[in-house]
């Protein structure tokens, strides 16, 4: 896993932060691979928080947050609610390939 101790410190701090205790985060994609490199910060959040505009405006909180503490860098955020209708492909590959923070 390419990110750090504290940076996963500072993406499940801001999280939980956010969506609440109950939140999981799996981070996915090109930083889970230590051979690879360069790469953006792909996430997937699993929130209890049912409103889709509430999960929005989460969503733009957490990224604030993470651009603050982690410097401005790409960060992709996928985000898994309890009223969702749909959900690319994405979403599975996240939590097979992907690694809970």
């Amino acid at each position: 896993m390419r990110l750090t101790e504290q940076q996963r410190a500072i993406i499940r701090a801001a999280v939980m932060e956010i969506f609440g205790a109950d939140a999981k985060v799996w981070l996915f994609g090109s930083r889970v691979d230590d051979h690879q490199r360069g790469g953006d910060i792909d996430l997937l959040i699993k929130s209890q928080t049912g409103d889709a505009m509430n999960v929005m405006r989460a969503e733009i909180n957490l990224q604030t947050i993470l651009q603050a503490k982690l410097g401005e860098q790409k960060i992709d955020i996928l985000l898994d609610y309890p009223s969702r209708l749909t959900y690319p492909p994405i979403f599975q590959v996240a939590k097979q390939t992907g690694v809970v923070l």
